[in-house]
């Protein structure tokens, strides 16, 4: 059924906001048929479900999305090879969502003493905003958050906080074959950039990563090839780390530019404790599966957890087995599926 399910899924080009919300109608109608009760919500457009089983004083959230980034026509086709199955959303993460449906259904006639309340949304490859982030804003929090992105297996407890800056740097315009006569905006802004990875925040640490890192994505600036330009904008993004703070970080970088340091988009990071009851339950269930010591880390990316880790909600990432998501050869090792489906269905079994 699972792998059936999946393959259905897959062909859906979720890509645009059109497909996601395709996906999102497509699991609403499975969900429906399998006796659960799916709640379809709107917000700007984009489409999201919400179904709830279990009943309880806490509520565990089990989150994932549909929407997928863009690939080649026939990456929406999938192919099963070597117990892996090859598509665009395979490991991220239509493998994880079709798993939590399927736990849904095997749990919807348990009698369990917790609330289970599967998420699917349309829009965590665009930011998140609109669907995740609207139902954390809107009281769909829970009291403990997986986001089935895919992991290995493994438990993210962390992630990056995300800093996108835009910095504007002014020089002075000058004729092309005379450059010593003006200043290169274009120069000051790299070398504004080099001493950026210099400051004292890039050299910071912590148990899961051994620096922020910061990537020099756009740089804008020039005319014409005979004269010196006289602006440069270039467009940082910067992952720092739990516990930093990126008002400091921003005061750093402003120490070493005299150009405008402008914040385009701000994520904080996630950071859940590895003894959160929560963990320590789904730890044990998940180290019988696999039999040997569940692997904890953070991620340098950032996800949905975000959202539910801004209302102080415990949210990790954990999910299938897979490779290459967002590149050519993306896929999801079959195996993993089923055991990360049974790994859901018995933690939700202890409470």
């Amino acid at each position: 059924m699972m792998k059936e399910l999946l393959k259905e899924l897959l062909l859906i080009d979720s890509s645009t906001q059109e497909g996601a919300n395709q996906a999102v109608e497509f699991c609403k109608q499975w969900l429906l048929e399998h006796e659960l009760e799916p709640n379809l919500i709107e917000n700007k457009g984009y489409k999201m479900l919400v179904c709830e089983i279990g009943e309880g004083d806490a509520t565990i959230i089990f989150n994932g999305h549909v929407d997928v980034v863009s690939g080649k026509k026939d990456q929406f086709i999938p192919v099963e090879k070597d117990g892996r199955m090859y598509a665009r959303g395979a490991a991220d993460m239509k493998a994880g969502v079709v798993a939590m449906m399927v736990a849904m259904k095997e749990l919807r006639n348990e009698k369990l003493g917790v609330k289970i309340q599967l998420q699917i949304v349309s829009d965590e490859e665009t930011g998140g905003s609109n669907c995740t982030g609207y139902l954390a804003e809107n009281g769909y929090r829970g009291d403990f958050v997986i986001c089935s992105e895919p992991t290995q297996l493994g438990l993210a407890l962390q992630a990056k906080g995300v800093l996108r800056l835009e910095v504007e740097v002014h020089g002075k315009s000058a004729h092309g074959s005379r450059p010593w006569e003006g200043d290169n905006a274009i120069v000051k802004a790299y070398q504004a950039y080099e001493k950026v990875l210099e400051l004292p925040f890039t050299k910071e640490s912590s148990e899961f990563y051994p620096s922020p890192s910061v990537n020099l994505a756009i740089i804008s600036g020039g005319e014409v090839f005979n004269k010196v330009p006289d602006r440069c904008v270039m467009s940082l993004d910067i992952r720092y780390l739990p516990g930093q703070n990126p008002d400091k970080i921003v005061q750093q970088i402003e120490s070493v530019t005299d150009g405008e340091v402008r914040i385009s988009m701000m994520g904080i990071p996630v950071a859940t404790e590895s003894d959160n009851p929560f963990i320590l339950e789904l730890k044990s269930i998940l180290e019988k599966h696999i039999g040997g010591e569940a692997v904890m880390f953070g991620q340098h990316g950032a996800a949905d957890t975000q959202y539910f880790s801004a209302h102080g909600i415990p949210a990790i990432e954990f999910g299938p087995q897979g490779g290459n998501w967002h590149g050519d050869d993306e896929f999801v090792v079959l195996e993993s599926i089923e055991k990360y489906k049974n790994i859901l269905v018995d933690y939700v079994k202890i409470y």
